[in-house]
């Protein structure tokens, strides 16, 4: 995030480093990196250092009925697992959370917020905007993700198909209102949502299509880590390394190669070479879907709430633009709808 969070000063989060993790900072940086959550670079007197990550619970939440607690327990089973995978599964290429000092994986806080902490590595992202930069690296995650996909460690949440912010999106489709005057942006968000009211509606249904008949081969889920894309990837003296497993699910394996298979079909025979396990075109088109809806539906949310202009929103109208054209990013299911 471009901007500091709201409600956790830095103080509170150099307090839980030396509380938690028995951390004391003599420094801590902001880090305007990523998108979703906020960041800083810690460092002590000794030279060592640890990168910080908190997350604001309540954007986490995925249905009117969730919970920060949900929120939280989802957090604690993602990074659970991917310190499992690391220690007991031996996947070196896993960036696992260092534990605070009563071997937890992540901590709140405040009711609002949670803190985890990795190791700080050294490198540089694979990519940018999702595309790899050099050659081989796209194979060379799909070589870890195999691993991956293989390998049984932690207590991995189960993939439940459920879209964050689908009902809010719902609700707004059926009661759009004719003004919104949360903010700056809010007023255009609701005219585009309003221009593409049918069409968006086509994707939701299409989606839960989808949806039913993926969770009908529970037998294919994977431990799988979510977002698999070059921004993920870090390029270091020592290999490439996997980051942010906050979206860790049992889940089916497409869910990691959608977007990489999109870039290289190829990829999609070498899979199935390495694993015995072919692809499956439905899953694959689910979880294309389901990020478009995801990212929808978490845009509209944003500016319909109360919201200022910052970088943020500034970046997150950009993307709403993006992603908000249905007919053009999704023309059979429009048209199969019509």
């Amino acid at each position: 995030m471009f901007t500091e969070p709201d409600g956790l000063p830095k103080v509170a989060v150099a307090a839980a480093l030396r509380d938690l993790w028995g951390f004391t900072a003599t420094s801590l940086d902001y880090q305007p990196v990523g998108f979703g959550s906020y960041h800083w670079l810690a460092a002590d007197r000794e030279g060592r250092r640890l990168w910080a990550t908190a997350d604001d619970l309540n954007a986490k939440l995925r249905t009117a009925q969730d919970t920060t607690d949900d929120a939280f327990d989802r957090l604690c089973r993602a990074f659970g697992t991917a310190l499992a995978l690391h220690r007991e599964a031996g996947l070196t290429f896993v960036v696992a959370p260092v534990p605070t000092a009563t071997g937890q994986a992540a901590a709140q806080t405040s009711d609002r917020y949670s803190l985890v902490v990795h190791p700080h590595v050294t490198g540089t992202d694979a990519g940018e905007g999702g595309k790899f930069t050099r050659d081989g690296d796209r194979q060379a995650v799909v070589d870890m993700l195999i691993q991956l996909h293989h390998a049984r460690a932690g207590r991995p949440a189960a993939e439940d198909f459920v879209v964050p912010n689908l009902d809010a999106l719902q609700a707004m489709l059926r009661h759009p209102g004719g003004t919104w005057r949360s903010g700056p942006y809010a007023q255009r968000a609701h005219d585009l949502l309003v221009s593409h009211a049918a069409d968006l509606q086509a994707l939701i249904s299409g989606y839960d299509r989808l949806a039913r008949r993926v969770a009908s081969q529970p037998e294919r889920m994977v431990i799988t880590h979510g977002e698999p894309h070059s921004g993920n990837v870090m390029v270091t003296a020592s290999g490439l390394l996997l980051v942010d497993w906050d979206t860790t699910l049992l889940a089916p394996p497409e869910r990691d190669l959608w977007d990489l298979v999109s870039d290289d079909p190829a990829l999609l025979d070498y899979y199935a070479a390495a694993t015995g396990t072919r692809l499956d075109d439905t899953a694959l088109s689910l979880y294309r879907l389901w990020y478009d809806l995801f990212e929808i539906g978490g845009y509209l949310r944003l500016f319909h709430s109360p919201h200022q202009d910052t970088a943020d929103t500034a970046e997150s109208w950009k993307n709403l633009e993006h992603f908000l054209r249905p007919a053009q990013r999704w023309p059979s299911l429009v048209a199969g709808n019509s």
